[in-house]
């Protein structure tokens, strides 16, 4: 099969086609190389720039001050969810995790096993159907640090703004919402994300950690574990995902090119706004999400029965649409429409909508 289907797929997700392209050409051979990017050592200097490109074109779009480090770990988030506690959670302390989804809950799971975690405040009685008001936070100013996640895929929730911490560090799970928009940096103090979702392919956790926390790192910690080691040796101390880390540099440049994440903004604001639009005007479908708390990145959303939303699910993907089957924890449909995901691809998906609620509303 030859001719790309519209992928809404929640991660690993769409890839810029521009992107593509370029890998595709160069897969045989790296410009001036003479190998793939696949047989390409970490020890050399064509990955030296390639690795130090990515690192330069995120601080750009980020505008990542120089007092936060850079880092293109393994593992995934997940792994995240059990380094940061290991690092930043002393014996003495307890950590604020403010839990509104799934991913959330996994990441409290795992600090739990380091240390003492309050959950602070979870709208799982409306199925997370919400991100929590500031006056609903009660927050202990003597935390550790205060962990949320920014966007959540499977319940189509995304924070708008960064919750009030004080002086505490805030750290965030940024995966699924990472380069979609601007971000204040320096209102957190770590920053990691998965990047099959909007950065890149799977097998890469992005990590920026502000240099003030490495104080907080106790000593023992397996090495592999350790923020420092990665630091210290510029995220090369094993082999990393060198692929993975060409890809990311490849896209960050993608986005450069079309003006930054402010441009990417209004593009994501745009998509989305049609996905809702439709879903609002007509009451066939209804939005999981509140309408405040509603994502850029993943549209969630049901339909009056399940068996027509099996029956959508099945006609959408002869039409040429996948991955629109909701997360079994939330059941329904998900659009998911990360920054490389085309406008042309949500058009057409409010067009098969409204054909499909004329057949079948």
């Amino acid at each position: 099969m030859t001719k790309r289907v519209f992928n809404f797929n929640s991660g690993p997700a769409v890839l810029p086609l521009p992107v593509l392209e370029e890998v595709q050409r160069d897969l045989m051979a790296l410009p001036g190389v003479g190998m793939s990017i696949l047989e390409l050592t970490h020890r050399s200097k064509t990955f030296d720039r390639i690795i130090r490109s990515a690192e330069s074109s995120l601080r750009e779009l980020l505008g990542i001050p120089n007092n936060y480090n850079v880092l293109f770990l393994q593992g995934g988030a997940t792994l995240q969810f059990s380094m940061v506690p290991m690092n930043l959670l002393a014996k003495d302390k307890s950590a604020d995790y403010i839990v509104t989804g799934t991913w959330s809950k996994k990441a409290v799971k795992e600090a739990q096993r380091v240390g003492t975690v309050n959950i602070i405040t979870t709208p799982e009685d409306s199925n997370f159907s919400r991100i929590p008001q500031q006056d609903e936070l009660k927050l202990d100013d003597s935390a550790a640090y205060i962990h949320i996640t920014t966007n959540n895929t499977i319940f189509g929730t995304e924070w708008k703004t960064e919750p009030s911490v004080g002086n505490v560090p805030l750290i965030a799970d940024a995966s699924s919402n990472i380069l979609s928009r601007p971000i204040p940096i320096n209102k957190y103090a770590l920053i990691y994300a998965g990047a099959q979702k909007n950065i890149g392919t799977s097998g890469v956790a992005l990590v920026i950690i502000r240099n003030d926390l490495l104080d907080r790192i106790p000593t023992g910690l397996p090495v592999m574990l350790d923020y420092r080691t990665h630091i210290e040796n510029k995220s090369l101390y094993n082999t990393p995902n060198t692929f993975g880390i060409y890809i990311i540099s490849l896209v960050c440049q993608w986005l450069q090119n079309k003006g930054g994440l402010a441009a990417v903004q209004c593009e994501n604001e745009a998509k989305a706004k049609l996905l809702y639009d439709v879903i609002d005007a007509l009451d066939f479908y209804r939005g999981h999400a509140d309408t405040n708390s509603r994502s850029m990145m993943n549209v969630t959303f049901r339909l009056p029965s399940e068996e027509l939303e099996e029956l959508f699910v099945e006609e959408a993907a002869i039409a040429g649409f996948e991955g629109l089957k909701g997360h079994r924890s939330v059941s329904g449909l998900r659009a998911s429409i990360y920054n490389a995901f085309p406008r042309e691809g949500v058009e057409a998906l409010v067009s098969f909508m409204k054909k499909f609620e004329q057949k079948y509303g």
